[in-house]
């Protein structure tokens, strides 16, 4: 390979140690991806749908589902077909494109989690001025902002990578990772690095401190309060934190492999690793809300059994 070339592709070489698991990795991440594309559109559909969920909690699920949907649709049908293939390659303009839809998805899920915990500290600190405080227009814009505020990042950051001249083309991932980009660069990447620890601390920053000011909240109200303003929180936050924690560990597993080197880690362990970044949080999300939100359920159950039975009437009807 010449230094400072320009490179039209890329080899993904962590697909060349997957060995007699391809198929087990396929059909498991094609099963997954399948559950993950219906309740996440099931979920977005009913809450468009129904009028009783136009409300900013449900607003921000939305957000948070259709964000779930962006990272499978981006990343998975090139992953399942990287699976089952003997070259691993992807172009230079589709490894930006995955580039730029997971820094999108991190960034998104990350700032949208931060706004919910802000709206939970709204509803049990302020129960009596929650729809004041909050209004259907002001958790738009709040969705508007994150949404906005993502892309314009990651487009800096994309627009730093791709003008650098490459002295190799082999990335040691599943998809491609902006960091390691960065690592093939030939020339000086000192800007590259100091925009990226900005970046990161940001993306950091800006959501965790609203997510811990909502929570020191939160507690201090539980610690005070009744019975039942102890029970509302623990109801409205579980599934919030555990988003939350998940999430965590799946961006840490990321930052991990892209960060250190992790030659001496078993490539079916670093396989897991990077699926579960993609895989977990956008089936949990759906699963954990859907269940735990006893309205969302409720209605979901409503909508989907009358779909169902108007079709099943239809359907007597054509065969009579």
């Amino acid at each position: 390979m010449l230094a400072n070339s320009t490179f039209y592709y890329f080899v993904l070489s962590l697909y060349s140690s997957e060995g007699g698991l391809r198929y087990l990795y396929f059909t498991v991440t094609a099963l997954l991806y399948f559950v993950i594309i219906v309740v996440n559109l099931s979920l977005i559909f009913v809450i468009c749908m129904n009028r009783s969920l136009h409300e900013p909690m449900y607003i921000f699920l939305c957000s948070l589902f259709v964000n779930e949907l962006y990272i499978s649709i981006g990343l998975f049908p090139h992953l399942l077909v990287q699976l089952l293939s003997d070259i691993h390659i992807i172009s230079a303009p589709s490894c930006y494109l995955q580039i730029f839809c997971g820094f999108t998805y991190a960034n998104v899920e990350f700032c949208n989690l931060a706004v919910m915990s802000y709206d939970r500290y709204l509803a049990i600190c302020f129960p009596l001025r929650y729809n004041t405080l909050m209004t259907l227009n002001r958790a738009v814009i709040f969705i508007a902002v994150i949404w906005f505020y993502a892309f314009a990042k990651c487009m800096i950051t994309l627009l730093m990578s791709v003008t650098l001249p490459l002295c190799g083309n082999i990335l040691n991932s599943l998809y491609c990772n902006n960091y390691l980009i960065v690592r093939l660069a030939c020339s000086n990447i000192q800007a590259n690095n100091i925009q990226g620890v900005i970046f990161t601390l940001i993306s950091i920053l800006v959501p965790l401190l609203p997510i811990l000011f909502s929570y020191i909240k939160i507690l201090k109200v539980c610690f005070s309060g009744s019975k039942q303003t102890r029970r509302k929180a623990v109801n409205t936050c579980t599934p919030h934190l555990t988003s939350l924690l998940n999430f965590s560990f799946g961006c840490m597993f990321e930052i991990l492999q892209s960060r250190f080197n992790m030659a001496g880690v078993p490539s079916t362990v670093r396989i897991f690793l990077s699926l579960y970044f993609l895989l977990i949080q956008p089936l949990l999300n759906p699963l954990m809300y859907g269940l735990q939100l006893t309205k969302l359920r409720n209605t979901c159950k409503n909508v989907l059994c009358y779909k169902l039975m108007a079709r099943c009437r239809e359907t007597m009807k054509l065969l009579r």
